[in-house]
């Protein structure tokens, strides 16, 4: 037989990803102009045009054998240094190239790191809302996803939290800007969530998923974690900052403060290795060293929040404050999400029900979409909104 757990989950995407097949078909039924896709966490803008001159720059000057060949396990060593350097320069830390392991994306960084912590029986803490594949990466490293609880406005139940934390904990996952919220965990919460874990009598550690790092609206900071916590780890990703999610590029970045670090280090190339991820794509592994600091244009996702939080708040739609990433998280007017996202298609609206994000009665909209589109879709919320007053 099969391994039926693996089965399970080829036959059975995620919420997400089940939307967004729809959402093609459905394009191809009635055309693309009509469907308002806001299924997916896909950037609509470019990739700066540093992007297409560097991999320009790459192809035509370098040795094509070098270029396409192997690099190390855990990524060309010159690329590791720019990246330690310019965490370095941006966060005040003292991380080397070998703090940093080059990925294939933020779900490869946590399914590898994941794999380096856990032992069987082990338990990873998350708090709600949060990107549903957690509970798939987690108990394929043999662990169970414990959920936090959050408050009205989607930030942590620290009183939960504190309740939740055991013995049988072994790390705990940050992820702000957040992923279906777009709230953002300030300095303070972070320092509450480190002292707790420090209460605990053996090692926890804090993975913090950082795809929307640089994804901020207005002057607000985003705490990071190394600064305050010595047994941490980043998960990070180039699909959003630099529009280039299908390239799959990334990286795990280890605090070299941490006691245990050169295990911790081990074991990220030990589950690198067991898991097949090594040598992430060679050829994007040196663009990010030369694209070091670049983003796209990430003022059309805040001019996309402005316009629908306008709109939607007029429409009575409500939603927590989003500061960061490019989602909104809708309340469904009558607290059942699942009947909101299946009302909300007859309209050709494509939003995510949240109950696989572990927070019931909420959807998700993701807005990286063209503001022509945002705008062909208003008057579908609006008649969505007037639905629920008859």
């Amino acid at each position: 037989m099969l391994n039926q757990t693996n089965v399970k989950l080829g036959k059975v995407r995620s919420s997400i990803r089940e939307l967004f097949e729809y959402g093609k078909k459905r394009k191809a039924e009635i055309g693309a102009d009509n469907v308002f896709d806001f299924s997916i966490g896909n950037p609509s803008v470019p990739a700066p045009d540093k992007v297409r001159r560097t991999l320009i720059d790459l192809i035509e000057n370098t040795d094509p054998v070098e270029l396409h060949g192997y690099t190390s396990a855990q990524g060309d060593y010159s690329v590791r240094k720019s990246i330690a350097d310019e965490l370095n320069g941006r966060f005040s830390v003292r991380l080397t190239a070998d703090c940093i392991y080059m990925t294939c994306g933020a779900s490869a960084s946590l399914t590898v790191t994941l794999n380096a912590l856990l032992n069987e029986g082990d338990e990873v803490i998350a708090f709600v809302p949060f990107f549903p594949e957690y509970k798939v990466f987690c108990e394929h490293a043999g662990g169970t996803l414990v959920p936090v609880a959050c408050d009205g406005a989607f930030q942590p139940d620290l009183n939960d939290f504190a309740k939740k934390l055991s013995g049988r904990t072994k790390a705990v996952i940050i992820n702000s800007p957040n992923n279906p919220s777009g709230v953002i965990y300030g300095a303070e919460t972070v320092k509450k969530i480190v002292e707790l874990v420090k209460g605990c009598a053996q090692p926890v550690y804090v993975i913090s998923d950082e795809p929307y790092r640089e994804l901020v609206f207005g002057e607000i900071e985003i705490p990071f974690i190394m600064n305050y916590y010595g047994r941490s780890i980043v998960c990070y990703s180039y699909s959003k900052s630099l529009s280039l999610p299908g390239e799959r590029i990334g990286y795990i970045a280890v605090n070299n403060a941490a006691e245990d670090f050169e295990e911790i280090y081990a074991g990220i190339l030990g589950a690198g290795r067991a898991l097949g991820f090594v040598c992430a794509p060679s050829l994007f592994q040196r663009l990010i060293a030369g694209c070091a600091g670049q983003t796209s244009d990430l003022s059309v996702y805040k001019a996309n929040r402005d316009r629908l939080i306008t709109c939607l708040t007029e429409y009575g739609f409500e939603f927590a404050q989003p500061d960061g990433a490019f989602y909104l998280f809708i309340k469904s007017p009558d607290g059942d999400a699942q009947a909101f996202a299946e009302r909300a298609k007859k309209y050709e609206l494509l939003l995510v029900a949240g109950d696989s994000f572990g927070c019931n009665g909420y959807v998700r909209l993701s807005y990286c979409v063209s503001p022509e589109m945002i705008e062909r879709a208003l008057p579908a919320f609006k008649r969505l909104a007037d639905s629920y007053e008859r």
